[in-house]
């Protein structure tokens, strides 16, 4: 006899099957315990918060004046791949672009406010006032852990923030984060003036707190979950996982190819990715650079060739990096941002927001690279050919980690789809 659960489930999965025979493909593979299509098994996520202009790197146009007449900011180059121009500031990673697959149709309807759009880009679901879902890197930290013990399985180099964060998922498939590449997460660092005798009484006290607590709160799950965090993080405090910090082990001319700061954040990753950590977020808010970051409005647009200098320094080093130590075709890297800008400049030289038409990237993983998938119009304004929503998105980043992008989530006894009914990117899958 079925419980109400398997009924449930069987029920949906059929209707899903009928409205998508893929999804039924995908869960039908995962059942005989066949691989979901991805071989990858770590990703790198790098942000560029703010919303990067797709006219002015992955995608672009005719070429503006930066007043009034529309276009890029910039000349388009040739790349590795015939028929593909980038940005002349992309000119390192131009030659790589056999590795990176260019989805240059990515869209959705958040125009004006940059946390929501963040969070959309992030969770691949809109906000609601009854749900908080968790984002890309926790479901990927739930569904496949830490590679080896010892590190966690997900970590973000940025501030704290709950787009990042795993939502109805629980505490323990969150996220450890750093704000400074050469010290690592302030809050496994032990102060100098605690010796070990006296780090080993303290964690005797907390133990006993703890199970006190535990015992109080039996059968609270949160509870059970903020506390299996708090062991997790004693034992992140090792040398396994901190010795990854020490950015000094490496050769300097790698640390110089790598570039500035951001660069260095890169390189970290790397060396996350290696320790056994399966998700890694880069921020670059190298704000100080151009005053807004990504965000050109205005006089922002005027320095913006810099971060794209070090976007493409770090990422071309990145790419000749893991390729260099055979873990490119193991490991996604996705460059992304929150949306992109329009092809018209402000009053004040600089670019508004637009959502309906902008660019993201990937690269590795094992993907079916050398390739842009979709066409935008003569300004990358409106979509010419093949749509990607953000759930789409989402979907073949969970495919090429071998996700199945059908399996359902739990809320307590609410199932919650993976995706908001995304479907991979199957160009880049063989």
């Amino acid at each position: 006899m079925l419980t109400r659960r398997e009924f449930l489930a069987r029920s949906g999965l059929t209707a899903a099957a009928i409205l998508h025979p893929t999804a039924w493909r995908l869960d039908a593979a995962e059942e005989k315990g066949e691989d979901v299509r991805g071989k990858a098994d770590s990703c790198i996520f790098l942000w560029l918060g703010g919303g990067a202009c797709h006219l002015d790197t992955w995608d672009p146009k005719r070429k503006g004046d930066g007043r009034k007449v529309a276009g890029s900011a910039y000349d388009a180059i040739p790349t590795a791949v015939s028929g593909v121009s980038v940005c002349q500031h992309l000119s390192r990673t131009a030659k790589r672009l056999d590795r990176c697959a260019l989805l240059r149709t990515l869209h959705h309807d958040v125009i004006d406010e940059h946390a929501a759009a963040t969070n959309r880009l992030h969770t691949g679901f809109a906000t609601t006032g009854t749900l908080v879902y968790p984002s890309v890197g926790s479901v990927v930290a739930h569904q496949k852990g830490a590679r080896q013990e010892g590190v966690p399985a997900y970590v973000v180099m940025g501030y704290p923030n709950v787009t990042r964060g795993p939502g109805f998922l629980g505490a323990k498939h969150g996220y450890i984060y750093l704000t400074e590449t050469d010290v690592g997460p302030n809050g496994l660092v032990r102060p100098p003036d605690i010796s070990d005798a006296r780090q080993a009484r303290r964690e005797a006290l907390l133990e006993k707190v703890r199970a006190g607590c535990l015992e109080k709160h039996r059968g609270d799950e949160p509870v059970a979950d903020y506390s299996a965090v708090g062991v997790a993080g004693l034992k992140l405090a090792g040398p396994q996982f901190m010795s990854a910090f020490d950015l000094k082990n490496e050769p300097a001319t790698l640390r110089e190819v790598y570039g500035g700061e951001f660069g260095q954040r890169c390189l970290l990753a790397r060396r996350l990715v290696q320790s056994g950590v399966r998700f890694v977020e880069v921020s670059f808010n190298l704000n100080f650079v151009n005053g807004t970051g990504w965000d050109t409005h205005n006089e922002g647009q005027q320095k913006q060739h810099v971060l794209i200098d070090q976007l493409d320094q770090a990422l071309a080093a990145l790419i000749q990096d893991l390729e260099g130590k055979k873990l490119l075709d193991r490991t996604l890297i996705v460059v992304a941002t929150e949306f992109g800008r329009p092809a018209e400049f402000d009053s004040g030289g600089g670019r508004g927001h637009q959502s309906q038409a902008f660019s993201a990237v990937l690269v590795g993983g094992g993907l079916r690279t050398g390739r842009a998938v979709g066409e935008t119009d003569e300004l990358g304004k409106r979509i010419v050919s093949r749509p990607i929503s953000v759930p789409d998105f989402h979907a073949t980043i969970y495919a090429a980690l071998g996700i199945n992008p059908a399996r359902r989530l739990y809320d307590g006894d609410r199932p919650v789809p993976i995706t908001d009914a995304g479907k991979p990117v199957s160009e880049l899958f063989v």
